[in-house]
């Protein structure tokens, strides 16, 4: 047959149209007909047909297609951990106690010897809008970096970056007590003061680096479609968080340039698991991978063992006053005596150890009743600002705002002492406190007083 011409179906003996490869009657091949090539297409209809990148879908396919277990565990795991601390008692995650207690960073207990401080804020979270983007960031980054890396990696990846964050934000802290938060450095980079402090940024920021340092690095080998979305594609998305992070005052950018840095230079020495590779990870990551995890069970367990009377304060009302025991009534005077003085040596000899191992008296301290609980609190809240001033050099303290900040202080020392004094006189009694004056009182003056009315339990 000739090409273009019809043709008659040799089964059904139906005319089959010219160029037809089929009879449209029974369906058998047209035998002998020679199909036409069809004409190139034209410019204007190749460019507007979708080209297809054939190296990124095969990446992406062998990539992409692999498991991402544990993005979805530590998502669950920060959830229920949140879940937990909503519940714990009025306030939530609001409440300082119940963050310092489940494991918040906080500096003062840090140098006090709680050194698992350093890896359970990487699981809290302070607010639902702090979980809820945390969480959804962990959704869209982590299972890059697990299904690249392999599990046994993103597990240590996330922990070691977190933790990298936490003690990032400890130095910043320490740090941001000397110089303040008034300058541009010190406002991008401090949170100021020793509030508690959490969050999973640290560690998302270290899946940042680990994406930035992983597209640049392997940058020939790599797909177009894969190198638009790492390396260099990652800078907006930097750069908006860090403008985030200086513009909220309670949002410091060490914890998140802490992570980055320990992401980069993890992704800088450690491969990642080609498409078509072998599935084998080396036993060394198996290790680590099992070391990370099992930090993080260790340092929740030192969290469950050192709440003890926190526990009590978050998951029970208050006591009453017939519910309170001598035992309780004994910690709580200790506390606010031995903070007073650890005050006024911190105060007067700049010693920042004797305020760090009030505040971690104070924190462990059942509560007798909201009002002395709040001035158990307030004392804290001194302590931290003494804490602050004491390391403080020498010609920062000779400074005029630094000279007021140290008058505003006495001040604020001797009006607590008042607001205590005036509820152990009214109430105190009910406790068996009574108020024990020295012998000498110390005039009014910005500094503290070296002699001062204290709290002691009665005689027996």
């Amino acid at each position: 047959m000739y090409a273009g011409r019809p043709s008659v179906c040799r089964s059904c003996g139906a005319l089959v149209g010219a160029g037809e490869t089929t009879c449209a009657v029974c369906g058998m091949p047209a035998t002998g007909v020679v199909r036409q090539t069809p004409p190139p297409p034209s410019p204007q209809e190749h460019r507007e047909r979708p080209v297809y990148d054939k190296e990124t879908l095969r990446f992406a396919r062998a990539v992409l297609t692999r498991p991402s277990t544990f993005t979805f565990v530590f998502l669950a795991l920060n959830v229920f951990i949140f879940l937990l601390m909503t519940f714990a008692a009025p306030g939530g995650v609001a409440n300082n106690d119940v963050l310092i207690a489940y494991g918040a960073k906080q500096n003062s207990l840090i140098e006090a010897g709680e050194w698992w401080r350093f890896i359970t804020p990487v699981f809290l979270h302070t607010s639902w809008i702090h979980l809820l983007v945390n969480m959804y960031s962990l959704f869209i980054l982590g299972p890059y970096v697990e299904k690249l890396y392999g599990a046994a990696r993103f597990v240590s990846f996330w922990i070691a970056t977190g933790v990298a964050g936490v003690v990032a934000s400890y130095l910043a802290a320490s740090y941001g007590m000397r110089v303040g938060t008034d300058g541009v450095l010190g406002r991008f980079l401090f949170s100021g003061g020793d509030a508690p402090a959490a969050g999973a940024s640290g560690a998302l920021f270290g899946l940042v680096g680990v994406l930035f340092v992983f597209g640049l690095k392997f940058r020939h080998e790599l797909p177009e479609g894969f190198k638009r979305t790492f390396g260099t594609g990652m800078i907006p998305m930097i750069l908006i968080n860090l403008v985030i992070g200086y513009s909220l005052p309670n949002i410091g950018n060490a914890a998140h340039l802490g992570g980055f840095a320990a992401g980069a230079v993890l992704a800088l020495f450690v491969g990642y698991k080609r498409p078509g590779q072998r599935a084998s990870v080396a036993i060394f990551w198996h290790v680590l991978q099992f070391a990370a995890l099992a930090l993080v069970v260790v340092g929740f367990g030192q969290v469950a063992r050192h709440m003890g009377e926190a526990r009590a304060r978050i998951n029970n009302p208050p006591p009453s006053q017939s519910q309170v025991n001598e035992a309780t009534v004994d910690s709580y005077v200790k506390a606010i005596n031995e903070g007073q003085n650890a005050f006024r040596t911190t105060f007067n000899e700049h010693d920042a150890e004797a305020a760090n191992r009030a505040i971690a008296q104070l924190d462990r301290v059942a509560p007798l009743a909201p009002r002395p609980d709040q001035i158990r609190l307030e004392l804290k809240q001194l302590l931290v600002r003494a804490h602050d001033l004491a390391l403080l050099g020498d010609r920062e303290r000779a400074s005029a705002p630094v000279r007021e900040q140290y008058k505003q202080l006495g001040a604020d020392f001797q009006a607590w002492e008042k607001r205590s004094d005036d509820w152990v006189q009214a109430e105190g009694a009910n406790y068996g406190i009574v108020l024990k004056k020295d012998e000498e009182t110390a005039p009014a003056a910005s500094p503290p007083p070296n002699a001062s009315p204290t709290i002691s339990p009665p005689q027996k």
